[in-house]
C-alpha cells in the first residue's frame, strides 16, 4: 500500500474500534489513548450525545453552502464565543491561524499606516503547516526548504523579557500559545503573559492565542489563556471543539471581527452541518461542573508526577 505520500511516520498498528479512552487494533488488542488522538478526542470515542447528534444531522443534511443561512453554526458561535466576540469557522487548527493573520493584516491595512507589516511570534511556539502559520511556527528544521515564508516575522525566545522589545508601532500581531504544545509544554509565566498584552495594548497590536491544541477543556477552562487573566483580541480553536470531526474557528472581538468585509474571507466547508452538530454537543458539555472535575483530575495527576513519579526519575539518574 502506497498510493499516499510518505508524510507521516506510522505505527504499525491498524486501529478500528474504539470506546471511552480506549482504541483496539485489528488483532483486538486494547489501547489506553493519552493523547486523546492528540488533543482531539477529548470526550473520548463513545460519547453517547456527540454521537447520536452527529449520526441525526447526517440522516438529514450534511453540507450546505455558505451562500445560505446557517442557524447551527449561529448556534454554536453563541456557545463558543466569549462575550463581544464573532466566531469564523472552518476545517483546522492551521486554517484558523491563516485566518488570525489575515484578519490582522487587514485591520493593518484599514488603518492605512505606512509602517511594515511585522508580526511577533516565539520559538518553539507550533502554529501550523500551511505557508503563513508555518512562517510563525519556531522550528526551523519544519521551514526548512518551504522558502520563501512570510516576510517581517520576528521570532523571540517564550517566556524572556527581551521578548517585549520586540513589540513596538511596527507590530501587526503577536501571536503565542499560553502552554507550548510541541515545545515541550512549556508553560507561559502569568505576569509575562500579561506583561505581553500590556505591551500589545500600548502599542496597538493584536494579542492572537492560539487554542488549538489548549482549547475545550483540555486544561479545565473552556480556553487555557483564561486562567491567565488575559483578553486575546484573537483567539484560534480547533482539534478537540468537534470531538473528532474536522473543524476549526477564528473568535476575534467584535471591535477587530469588522474589518472582514463580504467578500474579504471565506472556506467552503466551514461551518458544515455535521461538524456543527457534533461542535455543539461539546459544548453543551463544557459545563462549570464538568471543568471544575477535568481541574481535580490535573491536580491529582501532578501531584503523583511530583511526589511519585519525579524521585524515581531522580534515583535512576543517579544509578
Amino acid at each position: 500500500m502506497n498510493a499516499t505520500m510518505s508524510t507521516y511516520q506510522r505505527f504499525p498498528i491498524e486501529l478500528i474500534g474504539g470506546h471511552d479512552f480506549h482504541l483496539i487494533d485489528q488483532n483486538g488488542k486494547s489501547y489506553v489513548d493519552l493523547t486523546a488522538g492528540i488533543g482531539v478526542c477529548n470526550f473520548g470515542y463513545s460519547n453517547c450525545a456527540i454521537q447520536q447528534a452527529a449520526t441525526q444531522q447526517i440522516s438529514q443534511l450534511w453540507h450546505i453552502s455558505n451562500l445560505y443561512q446557517n442557524p447551527l453554526a449561529e448556534e454554536v458561535a453563541e456557545l463558543l464565543c466569549p462575550a463581544d466576540y464573532q466566531a469564523f469557522f472552518c476545517n483546522s487548527g492551521t486554517e484558523a491561524n491563516e485566518a488570525a493573520l489575515k484578519l490582522a493584516f487587514k485591520v493593518a491595512s484599514d488603518k492605512a499606516t505606512n509602517h511594515p507589516k511585522e508580526i511577533v511570534a516565539f520559538n518553539y511556539g507550533f502554529h501550523g503547516r500551511t505557508i503563513g502559520s508555518l512562517s510563525v511556527t519556531g522550528y526551523p528544521h519544519i521551514q526548512e526548504g518551504f522558502d520563501p515564508l512570510l516576510p517581517h516575522v520576528k521570532m523571540v525566545d517564550y517566556n524572556q523579557e527581551q521578548a517585549l522589545t520586540a513589540i513596538n508601532e511596527n507590530t501587526v500581531a503577536v501571536i503565542l500559545e499560553v502552554i507550548q504544545g510541541e515545545g515541550g509544554v512549556n508553560v507561559g509565566h502569568q505576569q509575562w503573559l500579561q506583561a505581553v498584552q500590556a505591551q500589545c495594548q500600548a502599542t496597538q497590536t493584536l494579542l492572537i492565542v492560539d487554542e488549538v491544541q489548549t482549547g475545550m477543556g483540555r486544561t479545565g477552562y473552556q480556553f487555557a489563556y483564561q486562567q491567565f487573566g488575559l483578553e486575546p483580541d484573537i483567539i484560534t480553536v480547533a482539534k478537540g471543539l468537534a470531538n473528532g470531526l474536522p473543524v476549526g474557528a477564528m473568535l476575534a472581538k467584535k471591535n477587530v471581527a469588522k474589518h472582514f468585509k463580504i467578500g474579504d474571507h471565506g472556506t467552503t466547508f466551514g461551518g458544515n452541518l455535521v461538524a456543527m452538530a457534533a461542535a455543539k454537543e461539546v459544548l453543551k458539555q463544557l459545563t462549570p461542573t464538568f471543568l471544575t472535575s477535568v481541574q481535580n483530575k490535573g491536580a491529582f495527576l501532578m501531584k503523583l508526577l511530583q511526589q511519585e513519579i519525579a524521585p524515581l526519575r531522580l534515583l535512576v539518574a543517579l544509578v
